[in-house]
C-alpha cells in the first residue's frame, strides 16, 4: 500500500458520523437539500478539519414525536452508533393540538434513544428547540397563541435535555427574527429559509466541533 492510499484510508476511516432526527425543520422542507441544517452543519464541520461522512436524516414535514419514533425503529439501515446524534421533534405535536403533557414523555424516550444511538455518549447528543413558526405569513393569525405554547413546549425539552446532561441549542429567538426578516422565510411562507438556518448553524457549529474533536 503505498502512502497515498494510506492516507485516503486514514482520512476515510476517521470520517465522523451524523445522525439528525426531526420532522420538516430537519429535513429542510422547501429549501435546497444543501441548506437543510444538519447538511450546512455537516460541510462546515469539514471546513473545519473533521472529516465528516453525509448525515444520516430520518425526518419528514408532518411527523409527531410518536411518528419519528416509529420510523426510527423501521429503519433498517441504521448504523449501531454515530459520533454525533442531533434531535429536533414537537411542532407537530403542539399544531395538531396535542398537550404539551403527553409531549414530555414521548420526546424523553426519544431523547434516551438518541444517546442509545450515540453509543451512551450523552455528550455527543444535542437538542435543537422548536423555532416560532408564529413570526411566519402563515402563523401570523395565532402568533400569540402559538409563542405562548411552543414555550411551554421548548420549556419541557430544555428540562429533559439538562436532566440527561445534553446540550440544548435554543434557536427559537433566530426563528422570531423572521417577521421583521423576510429572507429568512422560504417561499412556502411557513418553513426557514437556507439563510435562517445558516444563522442556527453559526449558534452551535463551534460547541458541535469542540465536541467532535475531543
Amino acid at each position: 500500500m503505498n502512502s497515498l492510499t494510506a492516507q485516503k484510508t486514514d482520512h476515510q476511516t476517521a470520517a465522523k458520523t451524523y445522525l439528525a432526527l426531526g420532522d420538516s425543520y430537519t429535513i429542510g422542507e422547501s429549501v435546497a437539500e444543501s441548506e437543510r441544517w444538519p447538511m450546512q452543519l455537516a460541510a462546515r464541520l469539514v471546513h473545519e478539519g473533521i472529516p465528516m461522512k453525509d448525515p444520516k436524516i430520518i425526518a419528514k414535514t408532518g411527523w409527531r414525536t410518536d411518528n419519528l419514533k416509529s420510523a426510527i425503529e423501521a429503519d433498517n439501515e441504521l448504523l449501531e452508533s454515530y459520533d454525533l446524534v442531533s434531535l429536533l421533534i414537537g411542532v407537530n405535536n403542539q399544531y395538531q393540538g396535542k398537550s404539551v403533557e403527553s409531549f414530555a414523555p414521548e420526546f424523553e424516550e426519544l431523547l434516551q434513544i438518541a444517546i442509545k444511538y450515540a453509543g451512551g455518549k450523552k455528550e455527543n447528543v444535542f437538542v435543537v428547540s422548536i423555532p416560532d413558526y408564529g413570526k411566519t405569513p402563515f402563523g401570523a393569525a395565532k402568533e400569540e397563541q402559538i409563542k405562548k405554547e411552543l414555550d411551554a413546549y421548548n420549556k419541557v425539552s430544555k428540562n429533559i435535555a439538562k436532566k440527561y446532561g445534553v446540550a440544548y441549542y435554543n434557536i427559537t429567538p433566530i426563528s422570531r427574527m423572521a417577521k421583521s426578516h423576510p429572507e429568512l422565510i422560504a417561499n412556502d411562507d411557513l418553513h426557514p429559509s437556507g439563510k435562517m438556518y445558516t444563522k442556527w448553524v453559526e449558534l452551535f457549529e463551534k460547541k458541535v466541533e469542540k465536541m467532535l474533536k475531543k
